[in-house]
């Protein structure tokens, strides 16, 4: 199976969890429909089309953590703007800005693994982050998060099945045979909820627990099924 390989990267990024309200959370990855979203960007993809582009019904999508996972909170300052207007000064009951709270991932990089039955629409991708090319501005999470991308390769990946291995990117709960996490000295391990399928109403239909490590060493788990490219990578798709 080929699989397109390569890495989105950026100065910051936030990924909104879906529960956080007044002070905005960051998940410390982008989920499959944010990754979808970038993907859409690139080729330009409608942003009312490329959920259905991009179901898991016709491709597979993996990520690996690249730079370790380092969290930090910056002040936003958000303008008022009830009632269609923006008053610049505060005046009684109105304050021309608020301050938020918000939680950004510093220096992240990702790697992507990708794979599409559509070939056509496969090898555009390839083409255009091959000769960095973007349709609409590639952001990562928010339109002032500005982002960019390199490609990495296109590499060969088989199937296989039953293994206890090192695997690279991230692991579906779901996936890992009889619970068997082989826990190793100087790697932090943590679990996330993260949307996984989202309709083109954009409402989550199906959430997935995932097991990561922060600084992005590989884990070795035992799974029922797993992909494993031809530089001897184990990767999971979700």
């Amino acid at each position: 199976m080929k699989v397109l390989v390569f890495d989105i990267f950026g100065e910051f990024a936030h990924f909104r969890k879906f529960y956080t309200t007044s002070s905005p959370l960051s998940f410390p990855f982008p989920p499959p429909p944010t990754i979808f979203g970038m993907l859409g960007a690139i080729l330009g993809i409608d942003r009312k089309e490329y959920l259905e582009t991009f179901s898991f019904e016709n491709c597979k999508i993996a990520l690996q953590i690249v730079n370790p996972i380092k969290k930090i909170r910056l002040g936003l300052n958000l303008i008022n703007t009830k009632g269609n207007i923006w008053i610049p000064l505060k005046k009684k009951n109105h304050d021309a800005r608020t301050q938020v709270k918000t939680e950004f991932i510093k220096d992240p990089r990702y790697r992507i693994y990708f794979y599409h039955e559509n070939e056509e629409l496969f090898n555009k991708l390839a083409e255009n982050i091959k000769n960095h090319k973007s349709y609409y501005t590639f952001s990562l999470g928010l339109s002032e998060l500005l982002g960019d991308f390199q490609f990495m390769g296109i590499k060969e990946f088989t199937e296989k099945e039953n293994g206890e291995i090192y695997v690279s990117t991230l692991i579906p709960i779901s996936l890992i045979l009889e619970n068997k996490i082989i826990f190793e000295e100087g790697k932090s391990y943590f679990r996330e909820r993260i949307p996984l399928i989202m309709n083109s109403n954009r409402i989550v239909e199906r959430y997935e627990d995932v097991l990561f490590e922060s600084q992005g060493k590989p884990i070795k788990v035992k799974v029922d099924k797993y992909y494993q490219g031809d530089d001897g990578t184990n990767v999971i798709f979700l």
